[in-house]
């Protein structure tokens, strides 16, 4: 009976689906591309059917902080403000930076995935970039770097590479209209059909 009334559940929640011959199969899933916790802290991932899948999850690896952090004497890229903020637009949702078919808007569309933090001045405290390398307080530029690296799984970009600065700017704009007070701000696409998903702390790995 108990088993009955799961079956219904995931039936419900769409996470199981009924072919023609009345067989139930796991529903396709969406890929969640930045869930709040690896498989390993989130107590609810054995159940979510969507766990295999994040790219974001796989990404929790430790890294140099050499790579994403400014360098000695760094002067970035200047230029029309403007032209900076349209170009970076564009590259935000540009899946050619990764090497994962993965932009920035695949985690930060609408401002999902963007900790109260974001709110806060540059530089400031990021979670992602102390657990990923120890670094306590990161600039915007240094905090695209780390998301070019991962979850985007690519190299960081040239720090005076109009890029860089066309991103960071962007990002920036972002910044001016986003309102803490969220506590599941990154977004899960697979939430509808997630019986987990009420469970999930929402604990991100973002900004």
């Amino acid at each position: 009976m108990k088993r009955t009334r799961v079956m219904h559940t995931l039936l419900a929640s769409g996470v199981l689906s009924l072919t023609l011959g009345g067989m139930a199969h796991a529903a396709p899933c969406r890929a969640n591309p930045c869930a709040p916790r690896s498989a390993r802290t989130n107590p609810c991932a054995a159940q979510n059917p969507c766990a295999a899948a994040n790219p974001c999850a796989a990404a929790m690896m430790k890294m140099d902080a050499k790579e994403v952090m400014r360098p000695a004497r760094y002067r970035p890229y200047r230029g029309n403000q403007a032209e900076l903020l349209k170009y970076g637009k564009r590259l935000f949702s540009d899946t050619n930076l990764s090497s994962n078919g993965m932009s920035c808007n695949t985690c930060h569309d609408n401002h999902g995935a963007f900790q109260n933090t974001f709110a806060q001045p540059y530089p400031h405290y990021v979670q992602m970039s102390d657990e990923r390398a120890g670094v306590k307080a990161v600039h915007l530029d240094e905090m695209v770097q780390f998301c070019m690296v991962a979850p985007m799984a690519a190299k960081p970009l040239p720090w005076n590479s109009k890029r860089l600065a066309a991103l960071t700017a962007y990002t920036g704009s972002l910044q001016k209209g986003f309102r803490a007070g969220n506590p599941c701000a990154a977004k899960n696409p697979c939430a509808a059909t997630n019986p987990c998903a009420a469970k999930n702390p929402c604990a991100a790995t973002q900004h």
